[in-house]
Order: C-alpha cells, then structure tokens, then sequence
C-alpha cells in the first residue's frame, strides 16, 4: 500500500492536485490493517501539530472489522478527530482489498504480471476460469485472481509490482469507490496552483 501511495502521489497531474511527494511522510503500522483500524488516530495524536492532514489506509478484508467500508471510515474519522486532527484528518477503507486497485484493463497489468505472450491472454483467462463474472470490471476475489495470474506465469509477489501499475496506468479510469474519495481528498487538501481542471489545461512546470 505504501509503494502505491508512493507512486501515486509522484503524479500529481495525473490526480489534478498539486506535488507534493517530497513534503509527505509515511508511517507503516505493525500488525497491518487490524491495528490500523483500531490504534491509527491514537497513534497519529502526537503529530497532529507537526502536519497539516493525516490520511489513513487500510484494506476492509483484513481488518477483522465486518462493517461496511463507509461504517469504518466513518468511525476512523470520528476518532481523528478526537485525537486532535478535527477535519484535517480522513481515512480510506479499500474494499475488499488493495488487489481491486490493481485490476485495469491496462496493457502495463499485463506486463507487471509476467502475462506479455501468453495464450490464453489475461483478460480471457480471467474469463475462462470465472474469477472475472459475465460484466464485471474486475474480479471479485481480486486477491485471489492475483495469486493465481502470478503463478501461471512463475512470477513472485511484490510491492513492485504494484508500484509498476500505479505508476504508469491512467489514474482517471479507475472507479473504485476508495480511490476516488482518495483522488477527492488529495484534491481539496491540495489543489493545483492554477486551479484549473487537468482535463482543461494541462500543467506546467514551474
């Protein structure tokens, strides 16, 4: 999740938010998503005067939480809020996974899962073993699907990977739920300087 992160906030054009890659921090829990969702804003409370916004992430799946995404992120930011971050805090509950953000229909999917070449090609493989349901976008295991494409093709597991995705498919053909209220919250804490729409005016260096 954290290379992810990484890798999205260094295109920051391709979010329509202003860069800001070189002034974040980066804190990796222990003990993952559970203690996430659970200690995340008592943990954050002693630098809620250091930063400007604090952002929590955490997979739903994971979480031993059976809540619905919006129920944990809701209750997440209630106690950020209590912890001293008022509205400056916000949390992102991806469900069920980080996996469902991967799964674009991308040729640079393909190519960071090791499937360039093969017979049959990704997509119609998803298909043909039913990990991908007549109409859907993306598997509904997408953990699962992810295991089993990487293992077709003898490739190992690994933050790369997901860094490699998040760092060259189109961040404006993603429809997660979770990654747009992300895209959305960056948005606001950090608008372009010329306040012009990406898809109006693209931006310049400066």
């Amino acid at each position: 999740m954290k290379a992810v992160i990484d890798a999205i906030l260094a295109r920051p054009e391709a979010l329509g938010m202003a860069a800001i890659a070189d002034r974040c921090d980066s804190y990796v829990m222990p003990n993952f998503d559970a203690n996430v969702y659970r200690n995340s804003p008592e943990f954050l409370r002693p630098h809620s005067k250091r930063y400007a916004h604090a952002l929590v992430m955490c997979d739903r799946v994971g979480s031993g939480q059976t809540r619905s995404r919006q129920e944990m992120e809701d209750d997440i930011e209630s106690r950020l809020s209590s912890s001293g971050w008022m509205n400056r805090g916000s949390a992102i509950v991806i469900d069920p996974e980080l996996e469902a953000w991967l799964w674009q229909r991308s040729p640079y999917v393909v190519e960071a899962l090791g499937w360039n070449g093969r017979s049959p090609d990704l997509y119609s493989w998803l298909d043909s073993t039913g990990f991908l349901a007549p109409g859907a976008s993306k598997p509904a295991d997408p953990k699962k699907a992810l295991n089993a494409a990487l293992f077709l093709a003898r490739k190992q597991k690994s933050s790369s990977i997901f860094s490699s995705v998040a760092s060259q498919v189109s961040l404006a053909r993603c429809i997660d739920p979770s990654f747009l209220k992300l895209r959305e919250v960056l948005r606001s804490w950090f608008p372009r300087p010329d306040n012009t729409p990406e898809q109006q005016k693209p931006q310049h260096a400066r």
